[in-house]
């Protein structure tokens, strides 16, 4: 999961207290550093990397970080008083996610037995001020927790930034592949494709589907046979499409698109992809099981081109790795008004990934016209999502920046919908239909989104730090007036920051 990744812990000091002390600092930061290995609350490993007294031992240990492919982000301290300046020139240079952590070695003061030497050594509601200015004046993002080391809550923010972190790393140099372009002159799910490669990592590039294709020529029939035993031990199969059933064929379609598209994204080592059904020449259907499929095992999907959600579902998924409930490519589908249930459907033509469904129930396999795209019958997953709170959210291009939007969302159990043979889920944004809807419609928010029950918003605000980008989010605490006003404040503070830096 993360075991090829690490976070760095440096701990603030100086020379000014003796050799003594700083052999003190060293002991607390190491047992530290232990606790939280051993918390069994942190899904990445922590290194201790020293204390720093100098800004050459500052600078060294960051530059040091920036050329280690297993650091992730850097965890600083200040045990004692680490005097700002020092820190300058390793800030200027470091490349990676920052956490200021505001703890210090003992829970309570010793009231007893205090004196001035023990005071002299702990000084971090002193030091972490001076550290903290620093950063703030350099305007460097970074994350604050403030909390004692072996507290669950501080552990549990640390958590959901070396997700981040981990995730912000998976996503430098992503390559995402696009199998055509944007569809019917689509604006929302377009962007800028070098601002990405600048501001976010992602590397956009064009496959031509004659590729996929010729991967498909050379699947083989072995490769084909156990992806259908696969099917058979994972999903319930409507009759039609069992062995001698009048679809079978179809779904064997689908198996070697599959074990094509799987192959092809390897080879290419691509994290994501990108489909337009309008250029899809030499396949059979629409590849909605494999697009299903291949995003429960990781991969990044956008429909009709839309390379954006394509990464950040990538990166969402990343960032959830091992915990139980999933997340998906969803789209906003039609409205049902009712009173305060009224909620939004989602879903889409085919490419909803099972990782949400219904805990229990297992998703069914069918084959069923599409009526769009021209091709034949494609087979494709169909059952409801799981009841539960969760985030959608989206990255868009506003020309002189990204903004990413976060809606914090209720799904709600459906009705059954016994004539439309797709996977959906049904949601009510919060505050509810009329504010959240028509917040995300002012923010210029997609009607694609990449949506997870097990992300925060807190997770979502810390890779909005790390890539620099606007945030917005809409909840229970959302008001129209207000979110009108950030928008506007939000709008003069880019304008402004561009002129400033241009």
């Amino acid at each position: 999961m993360f075991e090829n990744y690490e976070v760095w812990f440096v701990t603030g000091a100086q020379l000014l207290y003796g050799g003594d002390a700083v052999i003190a600092v060293d002991a607390h930061s190491d047992q530290m550093v232990k606790g939280l290995n051993s918390c069994g609350n942190l899904p990445v490993k922590v290194v201790y990397k020293g204390t720093v007294n100098s800004e050459k031992e500052v600078t060294a240990t960051f530059m040091a970080a920036n050329s280690d492919a297993r650091c992730i982000g850097v965890i600083t301290w200040m045990h004692t008083f680490s005097p700002a300046k020092m820190w300058i020139h390793g800030l200027q240079a470091f490349r990676k996610p920052l956490l200021h952590f505001h703890t210090q070695f003992n829970r309570e003061i010793p009231w007893d037995t205090m004196d001035m030497d023990f005071m002299n050594l702990n000084q971090s509601a002193h030091g972490d001020r001076e550290f903290g200015h620093i950063v703030t004046r350099m305007r460097r993002n970074r994350k604050v927790v403030v909390g004692h080391w072996q507290d669950a809550a501080a552990q549990a923010k640390i958590a959901v930034w070396m997700r981040v972190a981990a995730a912000w790393a998976d996503s430098q140099d992503m390559l995402i592949i696009r199998f055509g372009d944007q569809m019917n002159n689509v604006a929302v799910t377009d962007g800028d494709r070098v601002e990405a490669e600048m501001r976010l990592g992602y590397h956009v590039d064009y496959c031509p589907v004659a590729e996929l294709v010729e991967a498909q020529a050379k699947v083989t029939d072995g490769e084909v046979e156990t992806l259908l035993q696969t099917y058979e031990a994972e999903y319930t199969l409507a009759d039609s499409c069992r062995a001698g059933g009048k679809n079978r064929g179809q779904v064997v379609h689908a198996a070697r698109i599959e074990a094509a598209l799987r192959r092809l994204l390897k080879e290419k080592g691509a994290r994501a992809f990108t489909t337009n059904f309008d250029d899809l020449a030499g396949i059979d259907q629409i590849p909605g099981l494999a697009s299903q499929r291949l995003m429960a095992e990781g991969f990044g999907f956008g429909a009709e081109g839309d390379w954006k959600t394509a990464a950040l579902y990538r990166t969402m998924w990343f960032m959830g790795q091992g915990l139980p409930n999933g997340c998906s490519f969803l789209e906003d589908y039609t409205l049902n008004f009712d009173g305060d249930r009224s909620a939004i459907l989602q879903a889409h033509m085919l490419e909803v990934c099972p990782l949400i469904a219904a805990a229990g129930v297992r998703p069914r396999l069918d084959v069923f016209p599409l009526g769009i795209g021209g091709k034949n019958d494609p087979a494709r997953l169909v059952f409801t999502s799981r009841t539960g709170a969760g985030v959608a959210a989206t990255v868009v291009d506003m020309g002189n920046r990204f903004r990413m939007i976060v809606s914090v969302v209720d799904c709600i159990e459906p009705k059954p919908l016994p004539r439309l043979p797709v996977a959906s889920a049904l949601w009510i944004p919060r505050p509810n239909l009329e504010t959240g809807a028509a917040a995300w419609i002012l923010a210029g928010g997609t009607h694609h989104t990449s949506f997870s029950y097990d992300l925060t918003v807190e997770h979502l605000e810390d890779y909005a730090e790390m890539a620099g980008i606007e945030m917005l989010v809409i909840d229970e605490h959302t008001t129209l007036t207000g979110f009108k006003k950030e928008l506007r404040m939000n709008e003069v503070y880019y304008l402004l920051n561009k002129s400033l830096t241009s």
